[in-house]
């Protein structure tokens, strides 16, 4: 990386940069919950003032903010190692990728590794860490199914979105979920998820400078096996707790409220990761 990449304040290319951000405090601040060591090196190579975000990094509810990409991250990485188990040459593809390195991270040697997004995404994507053996970067809209045709699915195929779907309408999270359930037999997808109370508050500020209205019509879901399963008779859906589903966090660096919050979290909140097996 030898020149920085510039991102402007106030710029869609910012959304990069946030959760990039969050990225590195997590390994700062969890180091025996999380580790991401690419992310400390790609904020080094980017031209942005941090100043904003250092300022506020101590606060509880940022710190909180902070755990819950860790176990986000954590959550999505035990699905796709999980599937891996059983699939070992599978395609591993990040939706809405951004400059995560989770498909990295889980790869066992002879998966491949696909990261999606859109175009001026991938083009920073690929100044900053560029495709390496059996990894593909593919700039695209997820909403345009012609990407399907781009993923070499003969060994299986593990989807997973961060933090993606919640600016999605809900028809166009299950049109998509059912074009994937046809064409990907056998595969799975994996993702986080709300509820209608916690889609408002994630979204709040996004929809009210986008000036849309319907926050309704915006993808949520409080049971998933019994709201989303529904969609076709390929897909079978589950969830678990997003902060408490796959770990206890009785870590030394997880304090006793941060664990309160974490039960409300899933409960009130209905915080989750729900997962789409497709039928083969």
């Amino acid at each position: 990386m030898s020149k920085k990449l510039h991102i402007e304040k106030n710029t869609v290319q910012e959304t990069l940069v946030i959760p990039l951000y969050a990225r590195k405090k997590c390994t700062e601040l969890f180091p025996t919950l999380y580790q991401d060591e690419t992310a400390a090196r790609l904020i080094e190579g980017i031209d942005y003032d941090f100043s904003a975000n250092e300022a506020k990094a101590n606060s509880l509810m940022q710190r909180f903010g902070f755990l819950e990409v860790a176990v986000r991250q954590n959550d999505l990485a035990w699905e796709v190692r999980d599937y891996l188990r059983e699939h070992p040459r599978a395609a591993v593809v990040n939706l809405g990728c951004g400059l995560d390195s989770t498909g990295r991270a889980c790869d066992n040697g002879t998966c491949l590794v696909y990261n999606l997004d859109f175009p001026d995404v991938i083009e920073a994507r690929e100044q900053l860490f560029p495709a390496r053996e059996r990894e593909h970067n593919i700039a695209c809209d997820l909403n345009d199914t012609s990407w399907f045709s781009k993923i070499d699915d003969s060994g299986g195929a593990v989807f997973f979105a961060s933090g993606v779907f919640y600016y999605f309408l809900t028809e166009q999270v299950c049109t998509l979920a059912c074009a994937m359930a046809e064409r990907f037999a056998g595969g799975r997808l994996v993702f986080d998820a709300a509820n209608r109370m916690a889609v408002k508050m994630i979204t709040k500020t996004w929809l009210k400078e986008a000036k849309i209205k319907d926050v309704g019509a915006y993808f949520a879901v409080s049971d998933a096996a019994a709201e989303l399963s529904g969609w076709s008779e390929r897909i079978n859906a589950s969830s678990r707790g997003y902060m408490l589903g796959y770990s206890n966090l009785k870590d030394p660096s997880v304090s006793g409220l941060f664990r309160l919050l974490a039960r409300v979290g899933d409960g009130a909140m209905g915080m989750q990761i729900v997962r789409l097996d497709f039928a083969s």
